[in-house]
């Protein structure tokens, strides 16, 4: 039963960054399928960024090219490196993932839509970002 953490967010001036971290315990994994989330009161969820450990990264328009997803082998924890933050970045940001065992054979269609927010069986506890012009 994963279980995720969720840390790194904060309060930045426009143009600043911010690192977030989504530490994955509970479950030994071999495939991931990870994706960050962000929600803005009054707003409905939008996917920001994801990656799956076979395909790589993927992004959703507006923060490509500021923002960078990363995974971490040996501490079992998923980033989120925002640079160049704007205000429209300001929401509360949430990670999700769906976790394989290592050595299981994945499924063709498997994290294969990973920016679909409902996909993922498991969600952190969110962290905000607040960013300031």
């Amino acid at each position: 039963q994963v279980q995720l953490v969720e840390s790194g967010g904060g309060s930045v001036q426009a143009g600043g960054s911010l690192k977030l971290s989504c530490a994955a315990s509970g479950y030994t994994y071999g495939s991931y399928c990870m994706g960050w989330f962000r929600q803005t009161p009054g707003k409905e969820r939008e996917a920001v960024a994801a990656v799956d450990s076979d395909r790589g990264p993927t992004y959703t328009d507006s923060v490509k090219g500021r923002f960078t997803i990363s995974h971490d082998n040996f501490k079992n924890t998923f980033y989120l490196q925002m640079n160049n933050l704007k205000p429209e970045d300001t929401a509360m940001y949430y990670c999700a993932v769906n976790l394989l065992l290592p050595f299981t054979p994945r499924d063709a269609d498997w994290c294969r839509f990973p920016l679909r927010d409902n996909g993922y069986n498991t969600w952190g506890q969110g962290t905000q970002v607040t960013v300031s012009s």
